[in-house]
């Protein structure tokens, strides 16, 4: 029962979207309305928001993977780059300057 449950409400509301308030409203209704116990309830309650995490964290990572093609695929220069070749014009300058003296 409680599988078929949250099943239903995994993929009737979207995991991601659904908020703690919102997860602990749905399960004191079931324990309410008879349909769980309270310990069943909360341990509803502890699984979605275990399943909201990792969604979000899915989420998170897709997005980041997404940004990183299109940053590539558009040729920009990451900071982290940037930086390197600052430092390593640095290093060539102070080379160039031991080299003229």
């Amino acid at each position: 029962m409680i599988e078929l449950i949250k099943k239903a409400m995994l993929t009737g509301l979207g995991v991601a979207s659904l908020t703690k308030e919102k997860i602990e409203d749905i399960g004191r209704d079931f324990v309410e309305q008879g349909k769980l116990s309270q310990q069943e309830g909360e341990k509803l309650v502890e699984e979605l928001l275990a399943k909201v995490e990792e969604a979000k964290e899915d989420i998170k990572k897709q997005i980041e993977e997404r940004v990183e093609e299109i940053v590539k695929k558009m040729k920009l220069v990451r900071m982290s780059d940037l930086d390197e070749l600052k430092s390593q014009i640095k290093e060539l300058q102070e080379s160039q300057g031991k080299e003229k003296k």
